[in-house]
């Protein structure tokens, strides 16, 4: 019992940290954190929904070939995140709307680093954030690969799509903050520390 608690507290903690880097760092600029956030922002771009409930649009998909790769067990723990994810964005969107910002490098530094450790942290309790992690992580399953960089080359075409939507110089800093939060990732995700679930084959469909 008190390590299921374990494991869903710190589940709730990347979640929420993920959430905290999107809402604060990085949307006020328009940056996508991964490709699930990228369509967010097009979706708010285009349709003007709030961006928490773009990001549950944009995890659907995701979330049905989740439930039929990794089982029910990751699919509830990785509903749970993009849930909490979600609400932390409304919540902050809404109610801190006129944060003031420094420096757009600075924002993209803090929020990348949140954004990895956040991530990680799911990964690390056999959930994900959704969204393009669902895909990298059925690849770097089978491939032995790492899952950071997988996601990384997947999010490059949804980046390309919302620079020439919404602005060009988006993806220079959105691939900016991939290349910090996926080594931010890989770290957390390959500490030699007690490990609640890691992602192998083994624990498919559990």
């Amino acid at each position: 019992m008190k390590k299921i608690i374990l494991i869903y507290s710190f589940l709730l903690l990347g979640a929420i940290m993920q959430g905290m880097a999107m809402s604060i760092f990085l949307f006020p600029h328009s940056i996508p954190s991964g490709g699930a956030a990228g369509i967010a922002i097009l979706v708010n771009h285009w349709f003007h929904l709030p961006l928490g409930f773009s990001l549950w649009l944009a995890n659907v998909v995701f979330l049905v070939f989740a439930l039929k790769y990794f089982g029910y067990t990751w699919t509830f723990r990785t509903i749970l995140a993009v849930a909490a994810t979600s609400t932390t964005v409304t919540l902050i969107s809404t109610t801190f709307n006129n944060i003031p910002h420094t420096h757009i490098l600075l924002d993209i530094a803090v929020g990348s680093v949140l954004f990895g450790v956040g991530v990680g942290i799911l990964i690390r309790t056999g959930a994900s954030s959704g969204g393009m992690v669902i895909p990298a992580l059925m690849i770097a399953t089978y491939k032995n690969w790492s899952p950071g960089k997988v996601m990384m080359g997947i999010n490059l075409l949804i980046f390309l799509l919302t620079s020439f939507v919404i602005d060009y110089k988006i993806v220079f800093f959105a691939v900016i903050c991939q290349l910090i939060s996926t080594n931010v990732i890989d770290l957390i995700y390959q500490l030699k520390i007690y490990s609640t679930t890691f992602l192998t084959p083994s624990w498919r469909r559990k």
